[in-house]
């Protein structure tokens, strides 16, 4: 009768600790952080496909990219950089940008090159050379030099 007891104490005592373990690691997964993809396109050079230098490690397309990262594109490729709901930029060749971003919006440090806006749920801040900080909406281009370019058409997509 007394190891009958036991064993339900014991298993009543195991069922809490899975509970407790169980309920921990759902609070723990909550904290998402967001992520972007990287594509990169360009001229394939010696039979390497185009890549693109994130925190100074080559990386192709399909990447994670998480804010905080500083992204260069060689002078054969240009790389987008797609945050999901919170925007898309594209970053022209011989560009470098120190991107960073949450889910409210996209903001960099352009050191040299140009970059895109393609897609944005708010405008993009983009901070050049000189400290000023450039506010771009969807279709607007900021080139290192401190210059806002909007796209040629007038259907506002950022095409041509």
């Amino acid at each position: 009768m007394n190891s009958k007891v036991w064993i339900r104490k014991a298993l009543s005592m195991c069922l809490v600790v899975a509970t407790i373990a169980t309920y921990s690691m759902v609070a723990l997964a909550g904290s998402e952080r967001v992520a972007g993809e990287l594509s990169v396109s360009g001229k394939i050079v010696n039979g390497e496909t185009p890549f693109v230098k994130v925190n100074g490690e080559a990386a192709q397309s399909g990447r994670s990219i998480f804010s905080s990262s500083t992204i260069a594109t060689p002078e054969n490729a240009s790389a987008t950089v797609n945050i999901g709901r919170v925007g898309k930029i594209e970053l022209a060749p011989n560009t470098t940008l120190a991107l960073s971003f949450d889910e409210r919006g996209i903001n960099g440090d352009l050191l040299a090159g140009r970059v895109t806006v393609l897609n944005s749920s708010d405008t993009v801040n983009i901070k050049m050379l000189d400290g000023t900080i450039t506010k771009l909406n969807v279709g607007n281009s900021a080139v290192a030099t401190g210059k806002i370019q909007d796209d040629d058409d007038s259907d506002n997509d950022g095409g041509s």
